[in-house]
């Protein structure tokens, strides 16, 4: 039996050629958020508040924000509506770290079991590089992993 420590989080870093204040709202305000991940999303940014993506039409990612700091870190639960990985079970933290004319971000997702980790890889994996080109103001185009006719960008109360 091996005494290498267990790896529960992904962790990866994206430059984008945009200022901390922009590419935070990617992850606050959901048209935004649409942009680059999810068909539609029900965001109430403050500590407690929901964070619901259609992620493709037909998954559904659930927690809350648990941390914001203005233009340098988000901190939110997660996990899927449908299982396996249970709404709010793991942590995404997202650290904006001011780069000369751009933003690195730093995100880390903890708390995945050794099955759920490959496929949070491929996940965000696909999902960052939309992230860059959406927030640089480019089109990132329709995401081939999301159902056609995906549902509205929305804010909760």
């Amino acid at each position: 039996m091996s005494n290498a420590p267990r790896t529960d989080a992904f962790e990866t870093e994206v430059r984008i050629a945009a200022q901390p204040e922009t590419v935070f709202q990617f992850f606050l305000d959901p048209a935004k958020m649409v942009l680059w991940k999810g068909t539609e999303a029900a965001l109430d940014p403050r500590p407690g508040g929901t964070y619901r993506v259609n992620v493709t039409g037909h998954e559904v990612a659930r927690g809350e924000y648990v941390e914001i700091v203005p233009f340098t870190r988000i901190v939110f639960t997660w996990g899927w509506e449908s299982g396996p990985v249970l709404p709010g079970s793991t942590t995404v933290e997202v650290s904006f770290v001011p780069d000369g004319n751009g933003t690195i971000v730093r995100l880390r997702h903890s708390g995945l079991s050794d099955e759920a980790l490959q496929a949070h890889v491929m996940g965000w994996e696909h999902y960052l590089p939309r992230l860059v080109i959406a927030a640089e103001g480019r089109d990132a185009g329709p995401d081939p992993w999301a159902a056609p006719h995906g549902g509205m960008a929305s804010s909760s109360p």
